[in-house]
């Protein structure tokens, strides 16, 4: 039929026909979400594809680099590019500008950017993934092997006549409110150190602790690996413990995103929380972790000997002055509930930044681990792909000095109840 054939009639039919339809569909469409519009279903595409993840050289930034590595990220719609940076300030700062979207990162370092402390801008950061539990230690110099072991009792008689002669001790850790900083603070104050009155305590980058320690500029760090066992692997050092010696399944590194990235990139962020999920239970499978060395060993990445970074992997524990271990969670990624943002653990080190006069006055506990502890995305991400985790955990938690630590409890009085403490205000 041509153009002609149509009658003043039918043409006035097919009019108001198309004119109930579109009040119908417009009906029908007025309580669906902004982003249906227009669509006959909202995507599920992230929003922004393109990502560049920041890590640091230490072997639990390995969940972002198997994700990209295996086209993990690329099937959950991300086109990820993955940078290594020099040290953790670089990270805080690239990520706070957008040059980088998602990074691996200290637990510590989103509560301080969010509270602007310790000279971090700012900035309010999320953590809705934690990377990994466990794989740090706290490394010696080899002069102290066999005069000091697992007790940081033993130190003190070093760090009192270093001071008398006006050369006080050394120690490093990579940031000074993340967790290296904790762990080493910890472990001093356990000793009846202050780390803040009795030794000077430095930041190094971890790539650049053994380097520190063989010209014999510090006396002991704590870092993540492989650069504990690389210390061992030159003869430089040993470990004194592990900080899962010192708190079992402790919280480590997380994938963090700026808040204002979060919240209008929402499905981006758990398009990558589903990518981590599969590439942190594919590196708790022990027969991939020697693949898993391979890769995270790269020059791009940690750039460091494979060997060096599988054995603590496998769980084979040498610390380097006689002790042996076999420790099947040396550092996992997935298992015992891993990556579930624990509010807290935010609580905790809050705790710990009151004890060491990082705030003045007390923090606002509860509303700060609310803040960047975000329980909500990650039960959202995780009910996407169906797979049931371990939920909330409110249980107290007992550390290695026999402190017990209850985040149902009074906080403040926790945080003041240290013998060695730096408390303001």
């Amino acid at each position: 039929m041509n153009q002609n054939s149509f009658s003043p009639e039918l043409t006035r039919r097919a009019f108001l026909g198309k004119a109930v339809k579109g009040a119908t569909l417009t009906a029908l469409f007025a309580g669906l979400p902004k982003g249906w519009v227009g669509t006959a279903y909202a995507s599920d595409a992230p929003e922004t594809a393109a990502l560049n993840f920041g890590m640091i050289a230490l072997t639990d930034c390995s969940p972002i680099v198997i994700a990209h590595e295996k086209g993990l990220f690329k099937k959950y719609g991300i086109n990820s590019t993955v940078t290594k940076g020099a040290n953790w300030a670089a990270i805080r700062d690239n990520l706070s500008t957008g040059t980088i979207q998602a990074t691996h990162m200290l637990l510590g370092m989103p509560l301080a950017s969010t509270m602007g402390l310790a000279g971090s801008p700012k900035k309010p950061m999320i953590i809705p993934w934690l990377m990994n539990r466990n794989g740090q230690a706290i490394s010696l110099k080899t002069e102290w092997k066999g005069k000091v072991g697992a007790d940081p009792k033993a130190i003190k008689p070093f760090v009192e006549s270093a001071k008398k002669l006006g050369e006080p001790l050394t120690f490093a850790m990579t940031f000074p409110p993340g967790t290296h900083a904790m762990w080493m603070r910890y472990y001093l104050a356990a000793g009846g150190i202050n780390p803040d009155k009795d030794i000077s305590l430095i930041v190094v980058p971890p790539a650049q602790m053994v380097s520190n320690m063989k010209i014999g500029k510090m006396d002991g760090f704590c870092v993540g690996e492989p650069w504990n066992a690389r210390a061992i692997a030159d003869g430089i050092g040993f470990t004194s413990v592990t900080t899962q010696d010192m708190w079992k399944d402790h919280p480590e590194k997380v994938c963090a995103f700026l808040a204002e990235f979060a919240d209008k990139n929402p499905k981006t962020v758990k398009a990558v929380l589903k990518a981590l999920h599969e590439a942190s239970v594919w590196l708790d499978d022990m027969g991939n972790r020697p693949e898993q060395c391979d890769l995270v060993s790269k020059p791009t990445y940690i750039n460091c000997d494979a060997k060096t970074i599988l054995g603590r992997l496998q769980g084979h524990c040498d610390y380097g002055d006689g002790r042996k271990v076999e420790d099947e969670f040396y550092m996992h990624f997935s298992k015992r509930n891993c990556n579930y943002p624990q509010p807290k653990f935010a609580k905790w080190f809050l705790a710990q930044y009151r004890r060491w006069g990082l705030v003045s006055g007390a923090p606002d506990y509860e509303g700060v681990a609310k803040q960047v502890m975000r329980t909500d995305i990650y039960e959202e991400a995780m009910k996407e792909i169906g797979y049931a985790h371990g939920g909330l955990n409110n249980d107290a938690e007992t550390l290695f000095d026999g402190a017990t630590f209850d985040p149902k409890g009074d906080l403040e009085a926790y945080a003041k109840s240290f013998a060695v403490n730096s408390v303001k205000g």
